[in-house]
């Protein structure tokens, strides 16, 4: 794919995740937290646009030589969008979407077929290096998350973890894998991103069509959330509360989420409690611009038939 397209993919998919409304427990284009506002969450999205075609054009390149995918170095483009981002906005507001998008990006420029980019983007990730693996860790930590990694003899925020890093030759799909029993998204990226092709993508697309984009997100997102438990959730207040936000959206998805008159009215009743109670589905909230962002590249045929014309 053309990785100018691919770009611009990585930045609607962000600004249309967080334009969502009302996309509960989040920040969205008329709720804003104390310490970051809708606006950041734009910028961020735009931020990004130019590492995100750089690594579509690292995929592009080395798309023949499948050996040398190891040196599109993915940790090191996950480091400089969020560096990036961080001249722009004071705090962490995307770095779960650019650990998801980065590898998307790569895989998209590398492939003809759409049908191809799970399978290469899950290719990518295997050959990543432990090189890529200290790029993620200091992207965590210029991001200042928590999360990944904290185990005793990882923790990201060790000078030692990353020396361990390199010495052992734990590459970035290992420790990532490490991670995946207790942390979502790290499972995400070991697994072929299953909640974004197999839940996310097919669901926007097949919304977007019917009612558009705002209901398209929503819904995508109410949907991730009763299916998955958040792992930001869970890691603040424990499996159990993150078990009763799944269940309360599953709730709401059976009257039919922001579909229906009365399934809105439970989702902005929902989206206060969450408000509420600081209860924040930012996971879920990766997993809906991964989601988005595959849509629009399924989208790639038309946007070259509408150069065309």
């Amino acid at each position: 794919m053309d990785p100018v397209f691919v770009g611009k993919c990585a930045q609607i998919a962000s600004v249309l995740e967080v334009s969502g409304h009302p996309k509960p427990g989040n920040v969205h284009r008329t709720q804003n937290f104390s310490d970051m506002v809708f606006e950041d969450f734009l910028l961020s999205g735009i931020a990004i646009g130019k590492t995100m075609e750089q690594t579509a054009k690292k995929g592009y390149d080395l798309r023949k030589t499948p050996d040398k995918w190891s040196s599109i170095g993915l940790g090191n483009l996950i480091q400089e969008a969020v560096t990036e981002t961080d001249r722009w906005v004071a705090n962490n507001t995307n770095l779960g979407i650019v650990m998801l998008l980065t590898p998307i990006c790569a895989a998209a420029g590398a492939v003809e077929s759409f049908n191809d980019l799970r399978d290469t983007m899950h290719k990518m990730m295997m050959s990543t290096t432990p090189q890529d693996a200290v790029h993620l860790y200091q992207a965590i930590n210029i991001a200042d998350a928590g999360g990944m990694g904290q185990q005793e003899e990882l923790d990201v925020s060790s000078d030692s973890s990353m020396e361990k890093l390199l010495d052992d030759d734990i590459n970035m799909f290992s420790v990532l894998e490490m991670s995946s029993a207790w942390d979502r998204l790290s499972y995400e990226l070991t697994n072929q991103m299953p909640v974004t092709f197999e839940i996310g993508f097919p669901l926007f697309a097949k919304i977007q069509s019917e009612y558009g984009i705002n209901q398209a997100t929503v819904q995508t997102f109410l949907t991730i959330l009763s299916k998955i438990p958040d792992t930001l959730i869970s890691r603040k207040y424990g499996e159990e509360k993150a078990k009763d936000v799944l269940k309360e959206a599953e709730s709401i998805l059976e009257e039919g989420g922001i579909l229906t008159d009365k399934g809105q009215q439970l989702l902005k009743k929902f989206d206060q409690y969450l408000i509420d109670n600081g209860l924040n589905p930012g996971t879920t909230a990766d997993f809906t611009a991964s989601s988005i962002m595959v849509a629009y590249l399924d989208s790639y045929d038309d946007y070259n038939n509408k150069l065309s014309e």
